[in-house]
């Protein structure tokens, strides 16, 4: 069998962002993915470069990006899985890039399959049908004709996925969220927590959106997040006239934080491309050179997939 040939891209948007992308050619097959290590280091960068807003839209436009998370979502390790649909919840926020996501080839059938199978951690499920119901709403949320502030609500309940009764929305104010390195430590304090689906940061304003179970407290995320005892969390929340305000959650409060699990953990200490490589993450605005990683990823990828 002849190996996949794998070329690296970079895009530059406005010249205020560069998101490396590997472009996969060839029909490829998840059959053969070996070397589990190598495989999450690959997703969990392509997951790094979809959180930042900038790299959305040429990620998606990309002929391999997609095809290749789709094949990691049959992955047999699950944290593998679960950082692809982080990925592709991420991907899935910017509204340009829905429909093509909705009609790529294995997308909707792989969404189905993470959802249906029994052994899929239940965090996994809810992250997998939150991204099925943002795609399968797409095209109908774009036929219905609706107006003014009706339009507004349903837009933001939708980008929400609000749809999810089994999931809730905590937005988070985090005092010392600065550079990757803090970004990091938010990371593996929420991932350890049972119950959160899926997060996204807004670094330029300190601020984390984290997608939890219904039933779990949002004091348990600033537990989490003071646990790292270098930031602090406040929930933000509508006041009584509309505006946003700060809630500090109380410290003298005992805050039972149930761990997950379910899934490995998130990425080992000395296997994190997110120490000493700012490059694995980008803030919002960033001009980050991912080649480096894109290198090993594709010598990686092109030993894994075959014709």
């Amino acid at each position: 069998m002849s190996s996949v040939i794998f070329n690296i891209n970079h895009y530059t948007g406005d010249q205020r962002a560069q998101a490396a992308i590997f472009r996969v050619h060839g029909s490829l097959s998840g059959r053969t993915m070996s070397g589990q290590p190598d495989a999450l280091t690959v997703v969990n960068q392509l997951r790094d470069l979809a959180a930042d807003p900038l790299n959305r839209r040429p990620i998606v436009q990309d002929q391999g990006c997609l095809p290749g998370l789709i094949l990691f979502l049959d992955h047999p390790n699950p944290q593998v899985v679960y950082s692809a649909l982080l990925a592709l919840r991420y991907l899935a926020e910017c509204r340009a890039n829905r429909e093509k996501m909705k009609g790529e080839l294995g997308m909707m059938l792989s969404l189905q399959n993470v959802m249906q199978k029994s052994t899929t951690p239940g965090e996994t499920k809810l992250l997998a049908s939150e991204i099925y119901e943002i795609l399968q709403a797409c095209g109908e949320a774009e036929a219905e004709p609706v107006d003014g502030a009706a339009s507004y609500r349903r837009k933001a309940q939708f980008f929400l996925g609000a749809t999810n009764k089994r999931a809730k929305t905590v937005v988070l104010h985090i005092d010392g969220l600065d550079d990757p390195t803090r970004r990091s430590l938010c990371e593996e304090a929420l991932l350890k927590i049972r119950g959160v689906i899926s997060f996204t940061f807004q670094m330029a304003v300190k601020r984390c959106v984290v997608r939890v179970r219904s039933d779990l407290k949002a004091e348990a995320l600033g537990t989490a997040i003071a646990s790292t005892k270098v930031m602090k969390a406040k929930q933000v929340v509508k006041g009584d006239e509309g505006g946003e305000v700060m809630v500090a959650f109380q410290e003298d409060v005992l805050v039972v934080v149930e761990e997950n699990t379910d899934l490995p953990d998130y990425l080992p200490e000395e296997e994190s491309p997110s120490r000493g490589l700012d490059k694995a993450v980008s803030r919002v605005g960033s001009m980050q050179d991912s080649s480096g990683w894109l290198s090993a990823a594709a010598n990686f990828l092109s030993r894994s997939f075959y014709w």
